[in-house]
């Protein structure tokens, strides 16, 4: 569903770009055609952190912080944007479009990695020239990158193709960031900014790229809370490790374990049978990995019967091994969690996404979220002394046209 916020963001996009066009001497460059308006969300992950790189499932839901692009179609083989947060217009070309070039441009490398992965694809693309804005927070966890990638798929699309599903388009933008940005992220982000629905989690199946809708019980709200700590030491390397940790664990129980591909293919029998086989570090990370996708699971039943103090044990349990085997959290996010556990109305709380810092995730009860806002802006920065942002979200529809 559109909100009221939503009309208001497209109403200013279109009329800067019309202003920008108008202010132009004429020539050849915009293509005869209206402004048109993309939006894709961000999201936030419920529960299995990891997962998806592991060909597991995750319940991640897409929400209402949003990365909106106004676009004119044009005919030359290139897109130029500006992003409205950092004053700052950037330019690619089609030409360019190799994965060799990036690193000059962060922001619109993003995009032009989207580019190259539908050509590489062979669906059709087109140039435009556009404004970028956005509400997500760059660098908390929401998904920032991937919310750009799909609004930059529809933008870049040509509208008389016919469009991908959202899980096969999902899969393209996923090439991008790991071909073309070199971060080996799975399919998690992408497939929640695509396909996500109002009200409602998405189990995705990342083996499968299969999902189902996972209803979010009408009593309950989503808290976001950012620490703002720095995250220097959350970059590619410090992911892609973690990563190569759990396939050399797959690897080695696969070597005993016919059948064994990823660690989704673990069960805890299995992975026991085998500990003795694996290097510490690595045993602690997949003993995460094969316990998340049970608790996965779990919470989806959870969420389905209402079942409200076993959501509170799995986040709980969730954010422990992410802290503790995973080696992900932060005592910032620690903290957080910390804090929600003591506030009144708040049924479960962990950290999300890859780490390092970011962002917790907390179920509050219908009417208690400025408990727990009040909590964490009165006693985290006491803790730390830092300043922490929170959203109150909802979970939203995936990315798509806005119409007129």
């Amino acid at each position: 569903m559109e909100s009221t916020a939503g009309h208001a963001r497209a109403d200013k996009l279109k009329a800067r770009l019309a202003a920008m066009a108008e202010s132009e001497p004429a020539g050849p460059r915009v293509a005869e055609s209206p402004i048109r308006l993309v939006r894709a969300p961000g999201r936030v992950n419920l529960i299995g952190e990891y997962t998806d790189v592991n060909e597991g499932w995750v319940l991640p839901a897409a929400i209402d912080r949003e990365v909106w692009i106004a676009f004119q179609p044009w005919h030359r083989p290139e897109v130029e944007l500006t992003s409205l947060e950092l004053d700052q217009t950037l330019s690619f070309s089609f030409e360019a479009l190799t994965p060799e070039h990036v690193g000059a441009r962060p922001w619109i490398d993003y995009i032009a990695g989207t580019a190259w992965a539908m050509r590489e694809a062979g669906l059709p693309i087109r140039g435009f020239r556009g404004l970028l804005t956005s509400t997500i927070p760059v660098g908390s966890g929401l998904s920032s990158s991937a919310a750009v990638e799909m609004a930059a798929s529809w933008a870049l699309a040509d509208s008389q193709a016919p469009r991908p599903s959202p899980s096969a388009m999902a899969l393209i933008a996923q090439r991008a960031e790991n071909a073309y940005m070199g971060v080996q992220c799975g399919i998690m982000d992408q497939f929640a900014s695509a396909a996500g629905s109002s009200g409602q989690a998405l189990l995705i199946d990342c083996r499968r790229n299969e999902s189902s809708l996972v209803p979010i019980p009408a009593e309950l709200s989503l808290v976001v809370c950012d620490t703002r700590a720095p995250r220097d030491r959350l970059d590619a390397s410090a992911y892609n490790v973690r990563r190569a940790e759990c396939e050399l664990g797959a690897r080695l129980i696969g070597e005993r374990e016919p059948g064994v591909r990823a660690l989704r293919d673990v069960d805890v029998a299995m992975f026991e049978r085998h500990r003795h086989l694996l290097p510490d570090n690595v045993a602690q990370r997949c003993e995460h990995i094969v316990c998340e996708d049970g608790r996965v699971m779990a919470t989806v039943e959870a969420l389905r019967t209402g079942d409200l103090a076993a959501l509170g044990r799995l986040f709980a349990a969730s954010h422990a091994s992410l802290r503790d085997l995973f080696q992900v959290s932060s005592k910032e996010l620690d903290i957080l969690v910390d804090i929600a556990a003591g506030v009144p109305g708040v049924v479960a709380s962990r950290m999300t996404g890859a780490g390092f810092g970011g962002c917790t995730v907390s179920l509050v009860r219908k009417g208690a979220e400025d408990n727990l806002v009040e909590a964490v802006r009165r006693d985290y920065p006491a803790r730390t002394g830092l300043t922490p942002l929170v959203y109150v979200v909802q979970a939203a529809d995936g990315a798509g046209e806005m119409e007129a």
